[in-house]
């Protein structure tokens, strides 16, 4: 039976909810938080940096990965400075490539360089996690975000991937690999089993938390249970025929 105090593998909360963030933050389990652009706009957020503060105050001190959303390099350090200067636990994300399909590396190695703590981001194959690797100042912790369940999306198994991907990258023993985008809970199970560092999961994802190890026999009776209670409240009805 699968344990949860054995897990090797950080838990970080990914969503841009505040009142979900600090939900989060209340559980010691949770060892950092992640958000992201899209994140933000489907919750509304206007202010970005206003936003950031609040979640800094909530967390306490926990890693907070926060992205920049420019496309041309140029910009993107200037707004990777920024966000740095936040707070010191930021993980200032960098997309793998921009838009046009242009590797970010020789940013990632002038941040890194610099001391900047980056979490690539959107990263899907084991080319990229090489290239990125080798970008990375050995003296500065990073992060790489190989988006595991985008690749399960696409009928491969992301697995043998991302056990590849720990091996890649103990060259850099400050580098952390994130599964991200994971699908379902098995996903944490299976992140720990291959020796990722980290695993970035929406709130939903990881209030099942609860439901490890739980018997199956009186999961199954819950079920028929909440079947039941659902067809009542609908107030179903079916003209029955008569036994033979």
């Amino acid at each position: 039976m699968k344990d949860t105090h054995s897990l090797k593998v950080k838990l970080f909360a990914d969503g841009a909810d505040l009142a979900g963030i600090k939900e989060m933050a209340a559980n010691p389990r949770i060892a950092g938080f992640t958000t992201n652009p899209t994140l933000m706009r489907k919750a509304g957020i206007a202010d970005y940096r206003a936003f950031a503060l609040q979640v800094l105050d909530a967390i306490g001190g926990r890693p907070l990965a926060l992205e920049v959303f420019a496309d041309d390099f140029a910009s993107m350090e200037g707004q990777a400075l920024e966000i740095a200067s936040w707070g010191k636990s930021i993980n200032v994300k960098i997309p793998v490539t921009n838009t046009k399909g242009e590797f970010s590396g020789p940013l990632v190695e002038r941040l890194s360089r610099a001391g900047v703590q980056v979490n690539v981001t959107a990263v899907m194959t084991l080319d990229q996690v090489r290239r990125i690797t080798a970008c990375l100042a050995a003296e500065t912790p990073a992060i790489i975000s190989v988006f595991a369940g985008r690749i399960a999306d696409t009928g491969r198994d992301p697995v043998p991937l991302m056990a590849d991907a720990v091996a890649i990258m103990k060259s850099r023993p400050k580098a952390e690999l994130i599964w991200a985008s994971p699908r379902e809970l098995l996903n944490i199970f299976q992140a720990d089993a291959v020796g990722c560092h980290i695993i970035t999961a929406t709130n939903d994802i990881l209030k099942k938390l609860s439901l490890v190890g739980k018997d199956l026999d009186k999961y199954s009776l819950e079920t028929v249970e909440m079947f039941y209670k659902d067809a009542t409240a609908a107030g179903y009805s079916i003209a029955t025929r008569a036994a033979a």
